[in-house]
């Protein structure tokens, strides 16, 4: 919802940095409220008792054209370095796997960079590393 934009800027902007970009709260906040505005995605927020943003994940609606159904890609995920290791990135897989089974989808898909650890917290939820397909990417900037 665009009521929680603040509280997703911070963590978004981290994500972001996570991946070797430089920070820039400005672009985070503008690319999070088009999705939000849009309806472009659907983002879990995890946070404490006190209401202190932990993490977050992100997915966007897709669909399997051989199955026939949808599907969503988890985009996003990621757990402040002072919340990790606390069960937080299991909630919010949790949290994504509630809302594509409630809303009827064939699957839920992510990608994640070869040397992040979080491969395990994936594998222990019962994602499986593809061995079908080859992924191709056409960068146009």
């Amino acid at each position: 919802m665009l009521a929680d934009l603040e509280t997703i800027v911070p963590l978004f902007d981290g994500y972001r940095c996570f991946y070797g970009k430089t920070t820039d709260p400005a672009a985070a906040r503008t690319f999070i409220a088009e999705r939000l505005a849009l309806n472009e995605s659907v983002i879990f927020i995890a946070q404490d008792h006190e209401g202190k943003a932990l993490g977050f994940t992100q997915l966007y609606p897709s669909f399997s054209s051989v199955s026939a159904r949808r599907i969503w890609i988890l985009n996003d995920l990621f757990v402040a370095a002072t919340a990790r290791g606390r069960g937080v990135g299991k909630m919010l897989l949790d949290a994504a796997r509630e809302h594509a089974v409630r809303t009827g989808a064939k699957r839920l898909a992510l990608s994640t960079a070869h040397d992040n650890p979080a491969q395990k917290l994936y594998e222990s939820q019962g994602y499986v590393r593809d061995r079908k397909f080859f992924h191709y990417e056409l960068e146009l900037e």
